[in-house]
């Protein structure tokens, strides 16, 4: 699944940590949200696998189902 700028929808590119948009040039932090109550999700990554788990009772949560959203990345 590709990640289309919140802007302009061209797809984005992965860089140094954060997406990147060549079309119109804005940089994003990617967020996953869980589908049911639209909270940030915990990402459990290991072995070269990330999973997903909603810590407001929704539980492990498929890579299927899961929100993701991209807003402004700073370098904070």
């Amino acid at each position: 699944m590709d990640a289309l700028c919140p802007v302009c929808g061209q797809p984005m590119s992965w860089v140094s940590g954060h997406f990147h948009c060549d079309a119109c040039h804005g940089d994003y932090q990617q967020t996953a949200l869980c589908p049911d109550c639209q909270q940030p999700l915990q990402e459990l990554k290991a072995c070269g696998a990330v999973d997903y788990f909603c810590q407001n009772g929704h539980g492990m949560i498929s890579k299927k189902r899961v929100q993701f959203t991209y807003s402004p990345y700073s370098e904070e």
